[in-house]
């Protein structure tokens, strides 16, 4: 009952915001929505760290106490205070306090654009993550004064312990309705919920490395996150090749208090981790790739155990996941329903050396209409390199799981399914 309250609170959220989209295309607009909600969360968590050293350089009873103003400001204005404590320091102008009192002046996107670029200037970390494109913009300054009153509400109060929660919370969903408003090229960089929750419950991720070379924007390492029983247990790495879904990942897991090495490139032709042998691998890669660029890996690619073919990537992505999977990793994936029988040469010799060598360890039929890019049926393919049953996992190494849960899931509308873990 919870999660149905919290998508009532953000949908009302997310219609408000939807209004003021003005003259800027569906898949462009929440690149300016979603900067926003992060600028707010870097500023509420700059806010609260600044309001507990005031206290503690006040406060008789503290160690930190002192009645020196100088002294008390040395320690306010500290940058490392801040950096101790896994917060960025927001200048002045940055602030959320000073962009809601600046919200209706003409000059509003520069403002915005200026707050961006200090930000980045105060925190190197942050390079490249805060757009400057307001300014240039189609979008009126009075739909963004607008969307300024939208992430002002007193539910993202730097006041209210739980509002970075809550910004993390609306951030994800704001992802999610973005890419079901958009069709096509929203859905690119989304998995669906559903889906993210059942490759990683089905991985249970417990400790370790986490690789997902088709992040997007990075639901698979929150989801895993949330599983894990030890929390900060994972280590995450991510690679996408599309800047701007590289941007709105880095933002999301910042925003889940999460640190992940996420690198811009294409993974099957310029792998940003060469060297990385994780623990769990879980994707979802772009289905069907054509001309993907096969006649570019070398021969003696150390991911290949067989052949590629420029007619799908699906096989090359599925070498790429088990190249990158450790002595007992194991790794989950979305597919496309053809690669179960795919009849094209290159394809079948990789497939049945993945057999052959045991390293296929189950393989789900999903219902059709989970994904906001294609109506058509997927699977979930499982490679694991643990089936020796030398570690904590009984010996199967003769043995495939396959599981048929094609009549499972609810329809939440006519052109979308969600799928429920039983």
């Amino acid at each position: 009952m919870k999660a149905q309250a919290d998508i009532d609170f953000q949908k009302d959220l997310f219609d408000a915001a939807n209004k003021m989209r003005g003259s800027v295309a569906p898949s462009d607009y929440k690149h300016y929505v979603l900067p926003l909600i992060f600028l707010r969360y870097l500023s509420n968590k700059y806010e609260q760290r600044r309001l507990t050293l005031e206290q503690m350089v006040t406060d008789p009873s503290s160690d930190w106490y002192t009645e020196d103003k100088e002294t008390q400001s040395i320690i306010i204005e500290d940058r490392d205070q801040y950096m101790s404590e896994n917060v960025f320091f927001v200048p002045e102008e940055a602030r959320w306090s000073f962009i809601m009192q600046q919200a209706k002046q003409p000059n509003i996107k520069e403002i915005i654009d200026n707050a961006m670029k200090r930000i980045e200037e105060e925190n190197p970390e942050l390079e490249g993550m805060l757009p400057r494109i307001y300014q240039g913009s189609n979008i009126p300054a009075e739909n963004v004064a607008g969307l300024i009153e939208v992430f002002s509400r007193d539910v993202f109060s730097a006041n209210d312990r739980a509002s970075v929660d809550v910004l993390g919370r609306t951030y994800e969903y704001f992802i999610g309705s973005f890419a079901s408003s958009e069709g096509n090229r929203g859905g690119e960089f989304f998995t669906p919920s559903s889906i993210v929750e059942l490759l990683v419950a089905m991985l249970e991720p417990i400790q370790g490395k986490v690789f997902d070379p088709a992040c997007g924007s990075g639901g698979m390492f929150i989801q895993s996150e949330e599983y894990a029983p030890r929390k900060r247990a994972l280590s995450f790495y991510g690679q996408e090749n599309v800047t701007t879904t590289v941007r709105l990942g880095k933002m999301n897991v910042l925003l889940h208090g999460l640190n992940a090495d996420i690198r811009l490139g294409d993974s099957l032709l310029d792998d940003q981790f060469p060297e990385l042998k994780a623990d769990y691998v879980i994707a979802n890669p772009p289905f069907n790739q054509k001309d993907w660029g096969a006649d570019r890996i070398a021969k003696n690619d150390p991911r290949l155990i067989g052949p590629v073919t420029n007619s799908n990537a699906n096989y090359m992505w599925m070498q790429h996941f088990l190249y990158h999977l450790n002595d007992q990793g194991t790794a989950g994936f979305v597919m496309a329903n053809g690669a179960m029988t795919s009849g094209v040469r290159e394809e079948k010799e990789v497939r049945q050396t993945l057999v052959d060598e045991g390293y296929v360890d189950c393989i789900v039929q999903l219902p059709e209409k989970l994904f906001f890019t294609t109506g058509i049926p997927c699977c979930l393919f499982f490679l694991s390199k643990n089936k020796d049953g030398n570690r904590e996992f009984r010996s199967r190494k003769d043995e495939i799981l396959f599981l048929d849960a094609r009549k499972m899931g609810s329809l939440v509308s006519r052109k979308q399914k969600v799928y429920l873990i039983i």
